[in-house]
């Protein structure tokens, strides 16, 4: 018995099937049981920033020597069309007594406007007479589930307080009503976590019925349509709690968002791979009658694609860990984890179902031999049924390929250089809020704030210098500057009085590019001050902290990741190609259009998300993140495909193989390239744009991959190479030199 009979028979053999199954049903229970769940152990307050960065020194500096007992702030912002009334103050310093008297939830202070004149705040209220801010403290140790309690019932008592009113859900547009929107960091992180707490759930079942609705569309099979969500399901029990497992042990850490895209993942990929066998299974029932001669060529015939596919993905992911940005580097094991069990599904699990169903796994359109046809025909007293006559949409793309590789290739690479030349045009940004819903609280109390008052209060940047305790020049320095608002007079650190702190109120949005941008001129500023007061050296030092100088950090880190973990992969995806196909010429063109599909989906993405849903940057994150998830699994489709190609070109004519290969794969690599981009899709609908972009981004390269480069472009490719496609691996049987000998010609 062969290596191959041995695994088919271990997974999908008479008691192999029954005890693959069980083994399955054993590993899940065992692990659900044992281990704690994922969803118990991600945590979104995770920093994505190492120590050693920049604004994350000056963090602790700040920490150290500026540490004041203030609380985490929620700004209460209030705001009428028409201007504030006297009313709309003085139901504001109603709340203010409440919430001295009877703080809310977790608050630690607020503001006492009630022992305030009422001359005396209207001087507060905005120029125009429209807003006003309230700030209220709470405690820094309060999870998001507390400060949500907390700002809870603050709404509660603004309704009461209001009456009918109901400040918070009136709109902006409402010129003569009173509305509230509480933003700032209290109001942001409750907001955060709602959104990836809300999005869990419908993300799964969304996912679910579109993977169920295409798998009934194309295979019109209820049970074929069960099957690699049985699959997927079994690995989802499985991948959950040994990632709980692993962050109980402190090996690894993930938040809402990586678990999000890695349902998404796995549902979409993980069915993908199901289909390859499922596809080749139903194929060889046409021919073989027994189940499991059935199941043993249609193992061999795809287990090593399966499995080259999914360790190209698996690997790819791990590349992540190089990562120094902290969400970069926490997607590597659970997405790679995640391919891996269900690779493994796959190849064992999906053998097994496939062998205890056997040919009912597909009814009512059951797969049989000519001759069961028509023993069935003769046995019911039917007409004989007549041959079969094999002329499909994919044997004729197969021939169009054969005709026309040139214009094929000209034109389907013209139309991937059109889409990645739109993506020049993309703009970026690492605005936190921008990710936010437009109609989302803190996103419109943010607004209020910088349209009516000075955007730059929110975040101001802490400009920090060690002056040896003289006297210098730094406020002067920074106030000259045209983009500083204002700066506020020098404070002492606590143990090191050399130590001043300025906080400077930009004149721009702190979170936009242009804030980022003016970073080094802060220091440059900062340090030419210091340096005309003679204080230089270790004496002399600079630190810059805050929210801008975190997401220039981000800016920073993000990009340095990119131009690591994106060279990285690319080698790492050659590699494995040569390994598997033994050809340095296929690797190349290989390589060479999934990146290009890359660009083109990043460009025709911006369209989409630019002109089509109003987008006017796009988080600074999503080109790497696209990038991994285009170029390694659209290289599974080619996997697939080629290796279908190689393998008969050994036994056959190249043109012959080349037809045949695209006509064997064509129906399957369809299906699953639709289901896959659905999937990610799916992204689209939920409310956090980070996830819509990433999502559209990534279903549209899924698409090109799907319709372009892997039906088209890549087997035109291998009609103009000829029998260098697949150099220098060339075959010496009979029929590579049949298929020389037509190649010549």
């Amino acid at each position: 018995m062969t290596a191959l009979e041995r695994i088919t028979a271990a997974v999908g053999g008479r008691r192999g099937r029954w005890l693959t199954l069980a083994l399955w049903l054993i590993s899940v229970a065992t692990l659900s049981t044992l281990l704690p769940g994922a969803n118990e152990r991600k945590d979104d307050t995770l920093s994505n920033l190492g120590a050693d960065q920049p604004s994350m020194q000056a963090a602790r500096l700040i920490q150290q020597q500026f540490s004041t007992d203030d609380g985490v702030p929620a700004l209460l912002t209030w705001f009428r069309a028409d201007g504030l009334t006297d009313a709309d103050l003085q139901g504001i310093q109603a709340l203010s007594k409440q919430l001295g008297a009877n703080p809310v939830p977790h608050q630690q202070s607020a503001v006492p406007l009630d022992r305030m004149p009422l001359d005396a705040m209207k001087k507060q209220v905005s120029a125009d007479g429209t807003t006003f801010v309230q700030p209220v403290l709470f405690e820094k140790k309060a999870d998001s589930d507390g400060l949500k309690e907390g700002l809870n019932e603050l709404e509660q008592r603004v309704d009461r307080i209001f009456g009918d009113q109901h400040p918070f859900e009136t709109a902006l547009t409402d010129s003569t009503a009173l509305a509230a929107r509480v933003t700032g960091p209290v109001g942001i992180a409750v907001d955060a976590s709602g959104l990836f707490g809300n999005a869990d759930v419908s993300l799964l079942i969304a996912t679910v019925a579109l993977v169920l609705v295409f798998l009934l569309l194309i295979y019109r099979s209820p049970v074929l349509a069960l099957i690699p969500l049985v699959a997927v399901g079994f690995a989802y029990g499985a991948i959950t709690p040994l990632l709980g497992w692993m962050a109980d042990m402190g090996w690894i850490s993930f938040d809402s968002q990586a678990l999000s895209i890695m349902t998404v993942l796995l549902f979409g990929a993980g069915t993908d791979y199901c289909l390859f066998l499922i596809a080749r299974f139903r194929k060889e029932l046409n021919e073989e009658a027994g189940i499991f001669g059935a199941l043993k060529l249609a193992f061999g015939g795809s287990a090593g694609a399966i499995a080259m596919s999914g360790l190209t993905v698996v690997f790819s992911l791990l590349v992540l860990l190089f990562g120094e940005y902290g969400t970069v580097r926490r997607f590597a094991v659970p997405f790679s984890l995640a391919i891996l069990i269900m690779m493994i599904a796959s190849l064992t699990l999906v053998p097994a179902l496939l062998a205890i169903i056997g040919r009912a796994s597909f009814y009512p359109f059951v797969p049989r031999t000519r001759e069961m046809e028509i023993s069935r025909a003769t046995a019911k007293g039917k007409p004989l049924p007549a041959p079969r006559v094999r002329a499909t949409a994919s044997d004729r793309l197969g021939d169009f390929v054969l005709k026309k590789p040139k214009r094929i290739t000209i034109l389907a690479t013209l139309i991937l250089v059109i889409g990645a030349i739109f993506a020049t045009q993309i703009k970026y940004t690492f605005d936190t809020l921008s990710s936010f819903p437009a109609d989302m609280g803190s996103r419109e109390g943010f607004a209020l704030i910088g349209d009516h008052f000075n955007a730059g209060e929110l975040a101001p940047v802490q400009v920090l210098v060690q002056s040896e305790g003289r006297s210098i020049g730094v406020k002067e320095a920074l106030t000259a500057l045209p983009y500083v608002k204002n700066v506020a007079d020098a404070r002492q650190g606590s143990q090191d009085s050399g130590i001043l702190s300025y906080e400077v109120e930009l004149a721009v949005n702190p979170y936009s590019n242009e804030a980022i941008d003016r970073l080094p001129g802060l220091r440059a500023a900062a340090e030419q001050a210091l340096e005309e007061s003679e204080i230089d050296g270790a004496a002399g030092k600079v630190w810059i902290g805050g929210q801008t100088a975190e997401q220039y950090d981000t800016r920073q880190t993000t990009s340095d990741d990119a131009k690591l973990i994106i060279p990285f992969i690319l080698i790492l995806i050659a590699l494995l190609l040569l390994v598997y196909l033994r050809s340095i010429v296929a690797m190349l063109f290989l390589i060479a259009t999934v990146v290009l599909s890359y660009c083109s989906a990043l460009g025709l993405g911006w369209i989409v998300l630019h002109y089509f849903f109003g987008a006017d940057a796009i988080q600074g994150l999503i080109p790497l993140y696209s990038f991994v998830f285009i170029v390694a699994l659209g290289e599974d489709y080619n996997i697939f495909m080629v290796s279908s190609i190689w393998t008969k070109s050994r036994v056959m004519p190249l043109r012959q193989a080349i037809k045949e290969g695209v006509s064997q794969t064509s129906s399957v690599i369809t299906s699953a390239g639709l289901i896959l981009a659905g999937t990610f899709a799916v992204l689209a609908t939920l409310p956090i744009q980070v996830l819509v972009q990433f999502g559209t981004i990534t279903a549209l390269g899924v698409l090109l991959d799907t319709f372009i480069v892997r039906p088209f472009l890549v087997p035109a490719l291998i009609v103009l190479c000829g029998r260098y496609s697949f150099w220098p691996a060339q075959a010496t049987d009979v029929g590579q030199e049949r298929a020389q000998s037509a190649n010549r010609e």
